[in-house]
């Protein structure tokens, strides 16, 4: 298991963030490297999703956690041609409001479980990317929610 985490703050109401983060149309907006999702079927706990990725991917996802308004998370398996059942990622949000200096603290949390040793040493050699992408996902989300 290989687990990288980023936080920031945003200068909105965790209900605004909410609004952002749990809309699984809005991935592309704010989420690196998410090119394309749609809802398959069902809400809240259990959604199924599609989304798809930047260098093209798709991954058939369901939503495994979900505490309106404060947390959602969702589990990726890989879909297609040399997919291996094994590998899966899990990418949650966690909102806490920040009762001191008003807006709220988001969390992105990445947990991949990689298909082999081969593929989890070269995932341990992109950490330093993984993390740049959340960092990137927290900016672009903190100008989603300033807008609205």
């Amino acid at each position: 298991m290989i687990l990288v985490e980023r936080s920031a703050h945003v200068m909105a109401p965790v209900e605004t963030v909410w609004d952002v983060v749990q809309r699984a149309e809005q991935l592309p907006a704010w989420l690196a490297g998410v090119r394309a999702a749609e809802v398959l079927s069902g809400e809240g706990f259990g959604r199924r999703q599609l989304v798809q990725a930047g260098r093209g991917a798709a991954h058939e996802a369901e939503v495994i956690a979900y505490q309106e308004p404060t947390l959602i998370g969702w589990r990726e398996r890989a879909k297609g041609a040399g997919a291996r059942a094994e590998a899966r990622t899990e990418i949650y949000v966690q909102l806490t409001p920040d009762e001191e200096e008003g807006g709220t603290v988001v969390r992105l949390i990445v947990v991949r479980w990689p298909a082999g040793p081969v593929k989890a040493a070269l995932l341990r050699l992109g950490l330093r990317r993984v993390g740049a992408d959340l960092e990137d996902s927290l900016a672009r989300l903190t100008d989603l929610a300033a807008v609205g």
